[in-house]
């Protein structure tokens, strides 16, 4: 006798139906055709094809442009904690198995649709845990899903002292969701008095305001990427662009650079990464400048010529497809400016963190910043984000970032 399912059922349309057995775990507004009464925000429904064949069982809005966000492709699945806690330890099992031991007290734990977390980022500090919650159906299971993940760990040895809400994000309010920022209550314990923690990286220390600091407090996507930069820094005059707290600049440092000169827009930023170089006894072959990067390339070029390692790591210049043109001059502008101030032999750390700006855009970009500037690139390596940040074929979003490493010759 077959069994009834417990969940309502959303018809999709075959576009819909498409995407999500190439492996995308999204259903849009656009490509929903009914759905059945009964079904409430943030609960679970079964997405069905125009044939009523299961797809699928995902979490549902009517606020967000993305209706479903897929949990499991599994039938048979029952959305227990025990369901939660599985899908934690297997995010952490993952981690343990890519990552070196040391790399383990900062990491990301949880990369939402690549975890299996729709909407769900948790970043580890050493003993603290932030999380942005960027889906009304986790939000909704957060007790349950915050409490499994620490249990998950600390049967595993390690020390968490609690859980760290950065839920000051724009897009809660596509999910109809508010924005805001504390820490979670884990059940039967007192919460932390702190809201700063030390962290080393790549054999760095740095201190990370994960309250006040850009998303979650720090940016560990780079992890490897930096190692590589350190690897060819030394004896090398080296300039870091966009550095926020200097983590390239730092590893560049610690590599072995003549001299590091570290610029960011945002004063703030400025400070903490002359503060980090202070800390780590890095500050007496380094400089920092707060300054617009579009503004302080084209100056270099009426000087003498000064640096021949030149470091890349701008924001995300696209967070739409509207916006992909304007974007790509932008990164045109700054990779044409940088080719033209390294001398001929000199080296160039480029980079994006938009996955609107693709892989064959970006190269594309690069082939006509190096025309436009008269050089040959000699690629060393192009290279991603870390392996704690994973890329799950069929979705685009989780392949965002462009990492390559040139000799202008």
């Amino acid at each position: 006798m077959k069994m009834e399912r417990p969940y309502k059922k959303v018809h999709i349309t075959p576009k819909g139906e498409a995407a999500l057995v190439q492996g995308h775990p999204w259903v849009y507004a656009g490509e929903v055709t009914e759905v059945e009464d009964g079904v409430t925000d943030g609960g679970l429904v079964d997405v069905v094809s125009r044939k009523g064949s299961y797809l699928g069982t995902a979490f549902y809005n009517s606020h967000s442009t993305i209706r479903c966000r897929l949990v499991s492709r599994n039938a048979n699945d029952t959305f227990d904690a025990a369901f939660w806690q599985r899908r934690a330890a297997y995010a952490w099992a993952y981690r343990k198995t890519v990552l070196a031991e040391e790399d383990l007290l900062c990491c990301r734990i949880i990369f939402g649709e690549a975890d299996f977390f729709p909407g769900l980022t948790v970043d580890r500090f050493g003993t603290v845990l932030v999380a942005q919650v960027l889906s009304l159906g986790i939000a909704q299971r957060q007790d349950v899903i915050f409490p499994a993940l620490v249990q998950v760990l600390r049967q595993d040895g390690q020390r968490i002292d609690g859980v760290y809400l950065r839920n000051d994000v724009a897009l809660r309010d596509k999910e109809g969701m508010a924005q805001g920022k504390g820490w979670y209550p884990l059940p039967g314990e007192a919460t932390p008095d702190y809201d700063t923690v030390s962290i080393t990286e790549n054999g760095i220390a740095y201190t990370v305001d994960f309250v006040n600091g850009q998303k979650t407090g720090f940016f560990l996507d780079q992890k490897y990427n930096r190692r590589a930069v350190a690897r060819l820094a030394k004896g090398h005059t080296v300039l870091d662009c966009f550095t926020h707290t200097g983590s390239f600049a730092l590893n560049a440092a610690k590599g072995g650079a003549r001299h590091v000169t570290a610029v960011d827009v945002s004063q703030f930023a400025v400070d903490c990464a002359a503060e980090n170089a202070r800390r780590n006894g890095l500050d007496r072959q380094m400089d920092f400048l707060c300054a617009d990067v579009f503004d302080l390339l084209p100056t270099l070029a009426s000087q003498p010529q000064k640096y021949d390692f030149i470091i890349l790591d701008p924001p995300a210049f696209t967070k739409s497809r509207k916006t992909i043109q304007n974007a790509m001059g932008g990164y045109k502008e700054i990779n044409y400016r940088a080719m033209k101030l390294l001398p001929r032999g000199g080296y160039l750390a480029t980079c994006s963190c938009s996955h609107f700006a693709s892989e064959a855009l970006f190269i594309r970009m690069l082939h006509d910043a190096a025309h436009d500037a008269g050089v040959t690139l000699r690629q060393i390596e192009a290279r991603q984000q870390c392996a704690d940040h994973p890329i799950l074929w069929g979705v685009e979003e989780t392949n965002y970032l462009k990492f390559f490493l040139f000799q202008v010759v």
